[in-house]
């Protein structure tokens, strides 16, 4: 019995020096993987520079509505953060001519200036390759599966309401870019109150996204409203909010908006980290607000192109959301966007990417990766292959490992009758 026991605790350890193996690219790619956490200083000292440049108190900073106000849409404050060039700054005004730009004051600060390929700065600063004319402006056909003013409905039981055009920043792959005006408004309350009325008049719908533009542009007393007004519908049983702030001005997630959210329970919230450079503390510091209060976080990452399209970023990004009680919850495909087909990957790597995260982290640190199908037509999940083939009596599944093995196929109570 002791040689048994022995024989199995030796096999374990040689198990487990195995898989340790397995780990040890991810362990050395992580140390040259920057969170916000880890740059913290550094963005700082950028915050620092930036509140100098326009010439605002710390007491500012924190203030949302100062950030709203003070958002960089001019090269001539933007070059004075991150040192562009005269062309470079040609480029930004050439692109602003077709598609406006906006960076909040504290996201900005998330740019390493020494990199000239920094995620941060992709993800907000104009190129010049959004003048490609390829892909369209609305590849989701949301004007065409909308039943009401401001919604868009794809699915049986649910349905989103865009409640503004408004965003803390503009983001250069946005998929409603077409939707952003000059002017920042609200949606009008009375195509608000026609949403809500499409609503209550549809007692299939159990599930309700206010979304934009970002839902938490609005104010306070406009949130409530909406809050309110939906569930004071008895068939709506999910309130869900889609927000970006958390992200790009976490100030906004103050102690008003988060008591506000806590009274309408269950609530919400859809978010989007694209990297762990903006997994800052001010956004664990929003993000605790809000679970404290109940509220639950899910991330929607977007599959961008020189940003995350990497294994190691997205699990070194997920792990960082998970510590601050997010949950990696989608990975998009980007979609085909006019002026974003840049941002694009295969769908090969996505799937790649996958086969990286599955058995090699924990299933919580694990999305569903999704792609929009054409014309509005919904959410479609792409996943690796672990089902080989099938027989009568066992199917041929592919381990995380990549090892095909026979598994057997019927239930406890077989017999030649009820197999199936």
């Amino acid at each position: 019995m002791e040689n048994n026991i022995d024989y199995r605790r030796e096999m374990a350890l040689e198990r487990s020096k195995e898989l340790k193996g397995k780990i040890q690219d991810y362990l050395q790619a992580r140390e040259e993987i920057p969170s916000g956490l880890e740059r913290k200083e550094a963005i700082r000292e950028q915050q620092r520079k930036i509140m100098e440049c326009l010439d605002a108190t710390p007491q500012d900073w924190n203030d949302w509505q100062w950030q709203v106000k003070n958002r960089i849409s001019h090269t001539s404050i933007l070059s004075q953060v991150l040192e562009l060039s005269p062309e470079q700054c040609q480029q930004i005004e050439k692109v602003g001519e077709q598609y406006r730009w906006t960076i909040s004051p504290y996201y900005l600060s998330l740019i390493d200036p020494d990199n000239h390929i920094d995620p941060v700065k992709m993800q907000s600063v104009p190129s010049e390759l959004e003048l490609d004319t390829r892909g369209s402006l609305d590849p989701m056909s949301e004007e065409d599966t909308s039943p009401a003013p401001l919604i868009t409905r794809r699915y049986p039981d649910r349905l989103i309401i865009k409640v503004t055009n408004q965003c803390g920043m503009y983001c250069r792959h946005c998929q409603r870019r077409r939707y952003i005006g000059e002017v920042d408004r609200p949606a009008d309350r009375k195509d608000m109150e026609a949403a809500i009325e499409y609503i209550k008049q549809n007692p299939e719908i159990r599930d309700v996204l206010l979304t934009g533009g970002d839902a938490f542009l609005l104010g306070n007393d406009v949130i409530e409203w909406l809050l309110s007004s939906l569930r004071d519908i008895p068939h709506v049983e999910i309130i869900r909010l889609g927000t970006r702030t958390l992200v790009t001005m976490p100030q906004r997630v103050d102690e008003e908006l988060v008591e506000i959210l806590a009274r309408y329970h269950p609530v919400y919230v859809n978010t989007q980290f694209n990297h762990p450079q903006e997994v800052t503390e001010e956004a664990a510091q929003a993000c605790d607000r809000l679970t404290r209060a109940g509220v639950v976080i899910g991330n929607q990452m977007v599959l961008l192109r020189g940003i995350n399209n990497d294994p190691f970023v997205v699990k070194k990004l997920n792990h960082e959301l998970l510590k601050i009680r997010v949950i990696p919850y989608y990975i998009f495909h980007a979609k085909g966007v006019r002026g974003t087909t840049h941002f694009r990957t295969r769908v090969e790597r996505g799937i790649e990417i996958m086969e990286q995260l599955r058995g090699y982290t924990s299933g919580l640190a694990i999305p569903t990766y999704i792609i929009n199908a054409p014309k509005g037509q919904g959410k479609t999940p792409i996943l690796p292959e672990y089902l080989v083939s099938w027989g009568r009596d066992h199917v041929l599944i592919r381990t995380w490992e990549k090892k095909v093995l026979e598994y057997p196929n019927y239930r406890g109570d077989w017999t030649e009758e009820n197999i199936f």
